[in-house]
């Protein structure tokens, strides 16, 4: 590659990153407003938290089935990325997992809503269950590990288990205010713990 090659991928690069940023940004606002007004949210809602105009949402995501398989991925990347950062910055292994549970049960809030509008492309469902199954068991089973390895919690439950679990407590949280399922699943991961464990 000639120099003015060269010159021209390092001016690529801080473009690419930047509109990388810019696409995180956007569905980080679009699941911010699908998580307190529904995925059947207006766009320009979308545009206004993220700061940015309707076309720009358009361009990036031409149809609103588009926006929601991008945000659904987006949280499941995000979600499988901080099971690691978490081991390696939280007190013990235990908070590092109660952490991950917490986020997760954000995730499921945002995926119960995502899900229903999926469900009617039976394939493409399907194929986002599988992907969110293979990106976020091994997360939480490596959590599992190392919390069962410092002696914090019991050793008897699987990571498809557990997620099962606090999903299905998850179920309907968002219909019913005197339903508390962060509470319920906090119980749930203090259960884990063992008896001598403080």
């Amino acid at each position: 590659m000639n120099e003015d090659g060269q010159a021209a991928e390092r001016a690529a690069r801080p473009r690419r990153a930047d509109a990388r940023r810019n696409k995180e940004a956007l569905l980080d606002a679009a699941a911010a407003v699908f998580v307190a007004s529904g995925v059947e949210a207006p766009i320009r809602d979308i545009a206004a938290k993220a700061n940015v105009g309707t076309a720009t949402i358009y361009r990036h995501f031409p149809t609103r089935a588009d926006l929601i398989i991008a945000v659904y991925r987006h949280q499941v990347e995000a979600c499988a990325e901080a099971g690691p950062a978490l081991l390696e910055t939280a007190e013990t292994p235990h908070a590092a997992l109660a952490r991950w549970i917490d986020l997760f049960v954000d995730f499921l809030v945002t995926k119960h809503g995502l899900a229903a509008v999926l469900q009617s492309d039976n394939a493409g469902f399907e194929t986002l269950h599988a992907y969110f199954l293979d990106r976020l068991v091994p997360v939480c089973a490596r959590l599992l590990d190392a919390a069962a390895a410092s002696g914090e919690i019991r050793t008897d439950i699987a990571a498809y288990e557990l997620m099962r679990g606090v999903g299905n407590l998850c179920i309907g949280a968002e219909n019913d205010t005197r339903y508390d399922a962060r509470r319920l699943v906090d119980l749930l991961i203090s259960g884990l713990r063992h008896q001598n464990t403080r």
